[in-house]
């Protein structure tokens, strides 16, 4: 009989040990995204990329706007100067160095896709806040209204928003690209809020007379921005994307004097692919490296995170 109870015990005990250990889901994830070839592969990209970009004007080699070989530059003959001592990536058009422009332009390239990326956010938090917490007619005008966004392709709408202004410039670039997340951040919020709106914490507030204010922002909301701050991980690879994309169409920034990845290849490809291809190469394989380092990151949180994975 002992040795019965003893084995019936053993599951039990380690259950109540588990919980008095304290792991909680972040923990956990967190545990098991240092265990991921993955995660750290995209830990790293993506660190590396934001330590370039916040150390980028003590890492330039040289001036980034000084025109240092521009005697030799002759377009009309199709002579840019290639790599050279002094001058490891070579010239852009202007006679610039190019390295020194490259790392520089990550600081930019952030810029654009943080930006972007937080307007997208916060509008997308309000909307799907507001539709998940009153529902009713607030939800259907609000989802209808994400519903007309989502009928266009991403950046079919971007190009659209970026369009609609007379003198093009970075900001009109963040706000086209921010506008294109808003949607997907509403409709993500919004499903989790109404979720959690039948869960047992949220029924026993109500019953307890608390305010819907209250319910809201200290129960609902905390508890349903989990997914939507993967989703703004994935969202920033494809923000830098996108943004690239309209420099590239000329949408972008028309200021020759800023470095900016999707500027300077879009400038490239369409003016210099003939005579220097390397201008276009190189920042459209920065471009790609970062997507794909906050893409894996983004991908190994959102598996670390869902609690089905969880052991």
């Amino acid at each position: 009989m002992n040795t019965l109870l003893n084995k019936k015990k053993e599951p039990i005990d380690k259950l109540a040990a588990s919980s008095v250990s304290g792991r909680s889901l972040s923990g956990e994830a967190f545990r098991r995204m240092l265990r991921s070839p993955v995660a750290i592969t995209g830990g790293v990209i993506t660190g590396l990329f934001v330590l370039l970009a916040i150390f980028a004007p003590l890492l330039t080699p040289k001036d980034p706007q000084t025109r240092y070989l521009q005697d030799k530059v002759e377009l009309g003959r199709g002579i840019i100067p290639g790599a050279q001592p002094g001058f490891p990536l070579g010239v852009d058009d202007f006679g610039r160095d190019f390295l020194s422009r490259l790392i520089v332009g990550a600081q930019q390239t952030l810029l654009v896709g943080v930006l972007a990326t937080v307007i997208g956010v916060l509008l997308g938090v309000i909307i799907g806040g507001l539709a998940g917490a009153f529902g009713g007619w607030v939800d259907t005008v609000l989802m209808r209204l994400v519903d007309v966004l989502l009928a266009f392709p991403s950046l079919l709408l971007a190009i659209s928003i970026a369009a609609l202004f007379a003198k093009p410039s970075q900001w009109t670039v963040i706000l086209a690209v921010s506008i294109i997340g808003v949607p997907i951040f509403a409709r993500l919020l919004r499903g989790s809020m109404l979720a959690q709106r039948e869960a047992d914490h949220v029924l026993a507030a109500r019953s307890l007379g608390v305010k819907r204010g209250t319910i809201v922002f200290r129960h609902m909301l905390p508890n349903s921005l989990g997914p939507v701050i993967v989703q703004a991980t994935l969202t920033l690879a494809t923000a830098i994307l996108e943004a690239a994309a309209l420099s590239f169409l000329g949408l972008g920034d028309p200021d020759p004097t800023r470095a900016e990845w999707g500027l300077m290849l879009g400038n490239a490809s369409r003016q210099f692919l003939d005579i220097r291809p390397e201008l276009a190469y190189y920042p459209a394989i920065a471009i790609i490296v970062v997507a794909l380092g906050f893409t894996l990151l983004g991908e190994s949180l959102r598996e670390a995170l869902d609690p089905k994975n969880r052991r």
